[in-house]
């Protein structure tokens, strides 16, 4: 992450939508209660998209309050990276039909998959070609629709996810802020614990797999835990590490927001108190993707985060990936839209 150009967030925005799915909903489609998922998870309630929104619409509405509270035009975007488990289609990509949707008519655009790590991934990937003298100015977008993909029956799984959109403009900032540290990296060996099984090239869509409900995700809840468990506070630490700055100088920890459980034990690991860490998995579930910049965008909504702080962002996510950043904070003032 050495270099001479500094490069950082500028904007900021997130969408969710309006219809709300709580706990006791929840009890209504599947046999379970408010007081298991809330002990278990964190979650008291979840936003789930309406049947004609997809998760470029979503990622859109994130966007363009992100280039308002930038100050930046669609047209001065050099490249749009969308993180997504949850495309419209295979092809174009959702970063297509987001440029086409914000009329962002000089951007380059393409989709990263890296699971519930992808907005941090694409942070990290948009910071080195600004650093390099590529571009300019970068929209980074973490959008999912996991509604569409949630086994509405298995109450292991669906009870766990959300619909939501987060989006950050990165641009050069002044000398010393911004990204100041990073890591990511992933281990194939566990992708079987985490995935949706078919509509890919390995297993096309057949009445077989529709049948044996093979379009959902398929997760191992436990062995997932002790992954993510182990690998957020490894991950922010090497960041830390890299970037120079203590634990005990962190301002704000913002983790993936998948399990109260495993954010508290990434606290634990950093020697963070608990206010320390920025938590909304009551809210809005985990949005994979989109969980970091949503939770980021609030933090700064409620003045938790001003210029010069220690900023941690973490992740972890199906791949099995995980990545994080450390950010000294730069943007001194927003005008993010309220949702």
């Amino acid at each position: 992450m050495k270099n001479e150009k500094s490069v950082g967030i500028i904007g900021l925005g997130y969408y969710v939508p309006e219809k709300i799915l709580t706990n006791q909903d929840m009890e209504k489609i599947v046999e379970t209660s408010d007081e298991w998922i809330f002990e278990r998870t964190g979650i008291r309630q979840r936003h789930v998209a309406d049947a004609e929104m997809a998760t470029s619409d979503l990622a859109t509405r994130a966007a363009q309050k992100a280039l308002a509270d930038a100050g930046v035009t669609a047209e001065e975007i050099d490249l749009i990276i969308v993180a997504t488990a949850t495309p419209d289609m295979v092809f174009p990509s959702t970063s297509c039909l987001v440029q086409a949707n914000l009329k962002a008519t000089n951007a380059a655009a393409f989709d990263l998959l890296a699971g519930c790590s992808g907005f941090v991934y694409g942070s990290i990937v948009a910071t080195q070609f600004i650093k390099a003298g590529f571009y300019k100015k970068i929209l980074v977008i973490g959008a999912e629709t996991l509604s569409r993909i949630m086994d509405w029956t298995d109450r292991a799984t669906c009870v766990l996810f959300g619909d939501g959109a987060g989006a950050a403009v990165f641009a050069e900032t002044e000398p010393g802020f911004g990204i100041l540290g990073a890591d990511m990296g992933a281990d194939g060996t566990g992708g079987d614990l985490l995935k949706q099984p078919a509509g890919g090239t390995r297993m096309p869509a057949t009445p077989e797999t529709i049948t044996n409900r093979l379009h959902f995700i398929h997760m191992n809840g436990n062995e997932v835990f002790k992954f993510a468990v182990k690998v957020m506070g490894e991950s922010a630490l090497k960041s830390l590490a890299e970037a120079g700055i203590a634990p005990e100088e962190v301002d704000l920890l913002i983790p993936h927001q998948a399990n109260i459980r495993i954010i508290q034990s990434a606290a634990k690991r950093l020697k963070l108190p608990l206010e320390k860490v920025f938590i909304n998995i009551h809210n809005y579930a985990n949005t994979s993707s989109a969980s970091i910049p949503i939770a980021l965008t609030e933090a700064v909504e409620s003045g938790r985060i001003k210029k010069g702080d220690n900023v941690v962002l973490v992740g972890f996510g199906a791949g099995l990936t995980w990545a994080s950043c450390v950010l000294k904070w730069y943007k001194e003032e927003t005008h993010i839209a309220k949702q």
